[in-house]
């Protein structure tokens, strides 16, 4: 969980810099694709999770 956090932190400051700065714009690309990689991340955690539980 602390990954999480950890990458969409980096990924919100890479997009304010990459908004407020002029010509580094991709940083704010690099954000986008930070914050959809972690997403699919969560989300692959999230899910090997839920199979692990049988029900009887």
């Amino acid at each position: 969980m602390a990954l999480f956090l950890f990458l969409i932190l980096v990924a919100v400051v890479l997009g304010l810099i990459g908004t407020v700065a002029e010509g580094l714009t991709y940083l704010l690309f690099i954000g986008i694709v930070v914050f959809v990689a972690d997403l699919a991340l969560f989300g692959v955690r999230w899910s090997r999770r839920s199979h692990r539980h049988v029900v009887r």
